[in-house]
Order: C-alpha cells, then structure tokens, then sequence
C-alpha cells in the first residue's frame, strides 16, 4: 500500500513567493511597508472589514489626513470619521469603534497598541482575524491571520481540512512551520485575489497548479 506523500508546505511558500511581485500586495501590508503605526495598521484593518482594498486604501488616506493618532482621533465626532470613511462597509458602526478604541488606548495604554491576541480581541470589534494581522503588520510578531482566501486555499491543496475560518486558524497553528507565519496571509491573499479565485480559478497560469489536488474545484479557467 502506497503511503501518500505529505504536502511540501516549503515548496508551496517558496513558489508563490518566488511569483509574488506580479500580484498587487493585500492593502494592509501595502500600508504597513510605507511606514503606518500599529495604530494606523489596526484602523486600517477595521475599516478593511467586508470593503474592497481600493475602497479601503482611500479611505484610510482620508482619515490619516486629520487623524493619525487616538488622541487626534478623539477630536474628531462620529459625523466627521463616517464623511472620512464613507464608502467604507458599515461605515457608521466603524466610526463609532475607532473612537471607543481610541478612547480605551489612551485610558489603559498610554495611547498605544497593545501587542498580544488577547489584549487586541478585548477591544470592541477587533476579532481574531484582525489581532492577528495587527501582530503581523503592525509588530512583525507571527501570527496566523486566516481571512477567506486563506481558508479557501488552504484547504484547495489539501494542507488542511476544516470548515471554518477559526478551525483553520487553529489547524494551522498546529501544522504550518512558524518561519511562514508573518508572510502566509500576505502571500496567500494576493494569491488569492488574482489567481486561485473562489469560482474557476486560474488553473491554467498557476504556479503552483501540478502541486494542488484542486479540493472543491468543479471548474478552472
């Protein structure tokens, strides 16, 4: 009985990373690499929520405009941040959350990030999807961020198989060597978003395609 041969992880980073340059760069780490503060990354990934990259780039630019800090934040009122942020989704909620987290930094930080998963899900509407890609983009501290094309992915080649974006957090806590961790999101969305598409994906230009089982694929382009 032929025994089957586990997935080359290593081959797999290593060949999408070799590919990478021809990909836009997911919008948070295009923001973190020109200089943005774990503050500017954690904004910018809550106005990220359920909104494009374009739509949330320009928005972040807007409200960095007036408000780089909590403190000049705090100066601003929720009508303000919503003209800022607009067309961002759930713009009016988000407003809201910048300013309490705004104000729960400067009471129990000192105004600044904090810099573990469990401090940064304490704050209001900061999950585990953006804690963990605060850690990454903000402080370069690994951590798993599994948004949808991580998940989908992830379980397209077989490496994990789960059902949920959390299980796939935890499975690949327990499987993917640490040394991928900072880079697997990044990699793996602009992967995503250009070539391995949730409907027919782009089998035909992967680099990676003699490598992938295409788990869930009923049709590629």
């Amino acid at each position: 009985m032929t025994r089957k041969r586990a997935f080359d992880i290593d081959r797999f980073v290593a060949t999408i990373e070799a590919n990478y340059r021809q990909w836009n760069p997911p919008i948070i780490t295009f923001i973190a690499t020109r200089g943005a503060t774990p503050f500017e990354v954690l904004v910018s990934t809550l106005l990220s929520l359920r909104t494009k990259d374009e739509v949330t780039g320009l928005a972040a630019e807007r409200l960095f405009a007036v408000a780089r800090t909590p403190e000049a934040m705090l100066r601003l009122t929720p009508e303000a941040i919503e003209k800022r942020i607009y067309p961002v989704g759930f713009y009016p909620t988000k407003a809201k959350r910048l300013l309490e987290i705004s104000r729960i930094l400067l009471d129990r930080y000192d105004g600044e990030v904090p810099d573990t998963l469990e401090a940064l899900t304490a704050l209001p509407g900061v999950g585990r999807k953006t804690a963990n890609l605060v850690l990454v983009e903000g402080f370069k501290i690994p951590a798993i961020c599994v948004d949808t094309h991580v998940h989908r992915i992830s379980n397209r080649i077989g490496y994990v198989k789960t059902r949920t974006p959390d299980q796939t957090e935890m499975a690949l806590r327990k499987k993917l060597p640490k040394r991928h961790w900072i880079r697997y999101n990044e990699l793996l969305v602009a992967f995503g978003q250009v070539i391995c598409r949730p409907v027919s994906p782009f089998c035909s230009r992967c680099p990676v395609a003699e490598m992938c089982p295409k788990i869930g694929v009923d049709r590629h382009r």
